[in-house]
């Protein structure tokens, strides 16, 4: 599939779409949550490209909502499914779900729909769907203990695009990959002319590098499951909840999780622990390993008294000896216990091993007070402390990283599914609130509903009466005012429109004819201007002369006549449903004048009527079912019949003037 020849792809988007795995296949599966990890495209926008694609894909010229009513009918319908979903992805997901007169489209969305409808929401499924969401790269990784190296110019661009995370550094010989040494914890040698080069520190050739980020950046790899942790989580917690069979072992998967923190670094780890905490608190114990040495030489000057005979006082003052050298002769072994136990301290506090004979040298043995450390012994302490730790860090970042990058392609499919999952549930889930049933879509002209009650009412759905209609042509259909015959189009709007998007619709059984566009004309509020009456009649007459058996529709006309004069009207709406008749078209036309409509046909035309049964305590009792073949008689005839019932002449007259 060429990406530019989708609907809504330009050479940007087409070119964010390439940096994905199989761009092609996202598309032409519709796969929302694989498009928006391209860079720069949103759930909302991946909706959109993905519906663009899976229209070309079936050669789907769309427009099957012709009128703004037949759009808001299918807005609604999809506003009913989204309200089921758990995640935003699932709404946005949905989106790419719409009414099309193409069959394989059709057939597509219902094998999905059957999947769906074998599916059971829980609320322990849905509880977990609540913590999922499409996974995210991040963005903002950037390592500083660590650096690749080259001597070569074009290698050196390919590795700062390939690993950005890291700096990439120019060496010409040994000494400039020393100095690098000393200033990173780790360098990574890209150029295999390097290899056998004996320089201190880690360093190390790996001229492959740049096929395996991960082995030069774990954090690549760590970080984007630090920050995608919770949505993999929830999406285990989703398999387990829902029994999906998972594409990796979930306990393994939840293992190496644990084993990251917030920040993508690594935890569980005694030995990294040591070390990082040796360095973090390397100051403190030095200090407090001092004090422990003066507490202890403190105690012993005040425990003895030192006697110094004159000879050997003056002897000191004329060398100029201090009290270092009293401390000497005197207290030597005294000095030497306190310079012990500061060393004990300093190695006992921080856990240190490998490094110990160098803490040791941080305290000399020469005697002084009060005892003071070595400060270039402790900074090189905290050197060897801090690289040692880098290394280990890198060490465990590495190993877990190997088994999280092994596992990312699973954790992805994971999370997917439980997206996906979201939406079937939606599904099955708008199904059961509605009691819905698949429908039959046939290419016979019209539809056939039975126990059909809209959602859509301001009612609570239990209260809803359910109604049967069948047309297999074009009919007009009266009624009382009030008795539903708006509701009545409108379920008929709503039952074509989920038939053609392959969903269930709210119905006990339903047949519907295919096809190519839905015509839905709301009721008008007043009387339309010549000009806006004018571009009315245009409409139906493009409409009519472009009805063809490649491009069936089905018309809903609410009350035409509130266009315009009810003696026109008449004529008109008559002229209009004849050539609809003619070209084997199906629609119903909503209207209080049937009667005259069917005066000023030259064509036989059926009616159908929304029948009252009559006035109870002043309220219209009505069967909403609309009646094939009889023409509604009006609210004032019932009352005026009810009225005549009390036996007044001139109610009766009035009522003989209805026959």
């Amino acid at each position: 599939m060429e990406l530019e020849s989708v609907p809504g792809v330009g050479a940007k988007t087409a070119e964010a779409l390439r940096e994905l795995d199989d761009p092609e296949r996202a598309l032409s599966e519709g796969d929302v949550a694989a498009l928006s990890r391209a860079p720069g495209i949103s759930e909302g926008r991946a909706a959109h490209i993905a519906r663009g694609a899976i229209r070309a894909e079936h050669d789907d010229p769309g427009g099957f909502a012709a009128t703004p009513r037949a759009r808001e009918l299918y807005e609604a319908g999809l506003s009913l499914l989204q309200e089921r979903t758990v995640t935003d992805y699932g709404a946005k997901r949905l989106e790419t779900l719409y009414p099309s007169g193409v069959r394989s489209r059709i057939e597509e969305v219902r094998a999905f729909t059957e999947r769906a409808l074998a599916r059971e929401p829980t609320p322990a499924v849905r509880e977990a769907l609540a913590g999922v969401a499409p996974l995210t790269e991040p963005g903002d990784v950037r390592v500083r203990d660590r650096c690749l190296a080259t001597g070569d110019a074009e290698t050196y661009a390919a590795a700062q695009s390939a690993i950005p995370e890291v700096s990439v550094e120019l060496v010409d010989d040994a000494r400039q990959l020393a100095e690098l040494a000393r200033s990173y914890a780790t360098v990574v040698v890209l150029d295999e002319a390097f290899a056998g080069v004996d320089v201190e520190g880690d360093v190390r050739v790996e001229p492959n590098a740049l096929d395996e980020p991960a082995s030069v950046v774990p954090e690549r790899v760590l970080t984007f499951f630090a920050r995608n942790r919770d949505a993999v989580r929830a999406a285990v917690e989703v398999h387990r909840a829902a029994d999906l069979e998972a594409p990796c072992d979930l306990d393994a998967l939840a293992d190496a999780l644990a084993q990251l923190d917030d920040d993508g670094s690594v935890r569980g780890d005694e030995e990294l622990d040591r070390l990082s905490t040796a360095v973090d608190d390397l100051d403190a114990a030095v200090a407090a390993a001092e004090s422990t040495a003066n507490d202890h030489l403190r105690e012993a000057i005040e425990e003895r008294d030192v006697t110094i005979e004159g000879t050997d006082l003056l002897s000191l003052v004329e060398r100029g000896a201090g009290v270092d050298s009293l401390l000497d002769r005197e207290l030597s072994d005294e000095y030497a216990a306190a310079v012990d136990r500061a060393r004990d301290h300093l190695v006992d506090t921080l856990q240190l091993r490998d490094t110990e004979s160098m803490a040791r040298r941080a305290f000399p043995d020469e005697p002084t007070y009060p005892v003071e450390h070595e400060e270039r012994v402790v900074s090189r302490l905290r050197e060897e402390l801090t690289a040692t730790r880098d290394r280990r860090a890198t060490q465990r970042k590495r190993a877990i990283a190997d088994d999280l990058a092994a596992l990312r392609p699973a954790a992805e499919a994971l999370v997917d599914a439980a997206l996906e999952l979201d939406v079937e549930l939606a599904v099955a889930r708008f199904a059961a609130d509605f009691d819905c049933t698949m429908p039959d879509l046939t290419d016979e002209p019209g539809f056939a509903i039975e126990g059909g009650r809209s959602p859509l009412l301001d009612v609570p759905f239990e209260a809803v009466e359910p109604i049967d209609y069948r047309v297999g042509g074009v009919t007009v259909l009266s009624g009382v005012n009030s008795g539903g015959k708006t509701s009545t189009l409108d379920l008929v709007a709503l039952v074509t429109t989920l038939a053609h998007m392959g969903l269930p619709v709210p119905a006990e059984s339903a047949r519907v004819g295919r096809i190519a566009e839905l015509h839905y004309h709301a009721k008008t509020q007043g009387t339309l201007d010549a000009g806006a009456f004018e571009t009315t009649l245009r409409d139906f007459g493009d409409l009519v002369t472009d009805i063809s058996a490649d491009r069936p529709v089905l018309v809903l006309v609410d009350e035409l006549e509130s266009i315009t004069e009810p003696g026109a009207a008449a004529t008109i709406i008559a002229g209009i449903l004849e050539s609809l008749a003619g070209r084997e078209a199906a629609g119903v036309f909503v209207s209080h004048l049937a009667e005259d409509i069917v005066a000023a046909a030259e064509a036989d035309l059926s009616v159908d009527g929304i029948r009252a049964e009559g006035l109870v305590d002043g309220e219209l009792r009505v069967n909403r079912s609309p009646v094939k073949g009889e023409l509604a008689r009006s609210t004032p005839e019932l009352i005026v019949e009810k009225l005549a019932e009390d036996g007044d002449g001139f109610y009766a007259g009035l009522l003989e003037k209805f026959e």
